[in-house]
């Protein structure tokens, strides 16, 4: 067999992906991976709202740290708020019954609230992904193959789309995390429908992130027809300007973003050979959802997979790091939540020396290196 080799001589040190930060996580809480959501946990992640600081973190992470991606994760169900409750809209009190129905309009009460945190986020200049965190499903059903229909799914898009349209820093996220999805070839058309409506709302520009099977897994978006399906996907106009291939990959030894320890930096086997597709299609993808505990095995080898990330820019957008805003930031697992409190922020260490470190220059992976690139 025949290999040809190709040489990239990266100073690592110099090279820094255009967008990167971190995922700001609260209105998610309480969605499983079935796609239902228990709004009673959802605490969006906002003094205002009783939660975490997560407008202060953000700043911080801008004005400090330099960063410029925030994810915000929300459920579906939070947004419509399927969940009549006496005590009010999606606050978790009084006694609920679920709506079947994914249909419907955005709830003023917690689109505003949303709207609260997405606002906090623009405030910093930086880029907002708004993800709709639900797995592909609304109560254990997969869109468009069994539960919602595509028109339902893209109803909520055009609302989104005509509520931010005039927010150029306002990133489309379709769908956290689509898994055991039957069939490609119609989630593709689902996900066309997303776009289609974004596009016709008036968002005609922002960026919109595209989300295989596997959960979105890099390591498996070829091989799975993520990348092909997905690349059907266009701009009403033909285009695939602004569509953006969405990926994720944990570095514990399942991958399954839970653990303490990294086993891999995942480079040989994951992010080189989809940056070798990524290039060769003309196509980018971010790197939406990455992250490893505060341990030595993911200092270094998170680190050098952002390396890798911050130095092939022509594949790669940028990287959003799991996880702060509501999460603990001294007993969850994978926290990127800031220590202290507003004004006297001090940054996890995975934070700054991987997410922030490879970008300024420091950290485990700042050396100069050579990364051959075999196609």
């Amino acid at each position: 067999m025949l290999f040809l080799t190709l040489l990239s001589l990266i100073t690592a040190a110099f090279a820094a992906s255009p967008l990167a930060g971190v995922n700001i996580a609260g209105f998610d809480f309480g969605v499983d991976i079935t796609g239902t959501a228990n709004l009673a946990s959802a605490m969006g992640p906002l003094v205002t709202l009783g939660g975490s600081d997560g407008a202060a973190q953000m700043s911080h992470f801008a004005k400090d740290d330099n960063l410029n991606l925030f994810r915000l994760p929300v459920s579906w169900q939070f947004l419509i708020n399927s969940l009549t409750l006496t005590g009010g809209a999606g606050n978790g009190t009084g006694n609920g019954t679920r709506s079947n129905s994914a249909a419907g309009t955005l709830d003023a009460t917690n689109s505003n609230k949303y709207d609260q945190l997405v606002k906090a986020c623009l405030a910093t200049g930086a880029h907002c992904i708004i993800d709709v965190h639900n797995y592909a499903r609304f109560e254990n059903k997969i869109i468009g193959q069994g539960g919602p229909t595509n028109a339902e799914f893209a109803n909520l898009w055009s609302q989104l789309a005509a509520k931010y349209k005039n927010e150029t820093n306002v990133v489309f996220g379709i769908m956290n995390e689509p898994h055991n999805i039957p069939d490609m070839k119609i989630w593709a058309a689902t996900v066309q429908e997303a776009v289609t409506a974004i596009r016709e709302a008036g968002a005609t520009t922002q960026m919109i992130l595209l989300p295989g099977n596997d959960f979105t897994g890099a390591q498996t978006f070829v091989s799975n027809g993520s990348f092909g399906n997905l690349s059907t996907v266009h701009n009403p106009d033909g285009s695939n300007t602004s569509l953006i291939f969405d990926v994720h990959k944990y570095l514990d030894s399942d991958g399954s973003g839970q653990a303490l320890e990294c086993s891999s930096n995942n480079i040989q086997d994951t992010f080189m050979p989809l940056s070798m597709v990524l290039v060769a299609n003309k196509r980018e993808a971010i790197l939406s959802e990455t992250g490893g505990g505060n341990s030595a095995s993911c200092l270094t080898d998170l680190c050098n997979t952002l390396t890798f990330i911050n130095a092939n820019t022509d594949a790669y957008m940028g990287y959003v790091g799991w996880a702060a805003g509501g999460f603990s930031p001294t007993t969850y697992n994978l926290t990127m939540t800031p220590l202290g409190s507003a004004g006297n922020f001090t940054d996890q260490p995975i934070v700054k020396q991987c997410l922030v470190g490879t970008r300024m220059g420091g950290g485990i992976a700042s050396k100069k290196r050579t990364i051959r690139r075999s196609l």
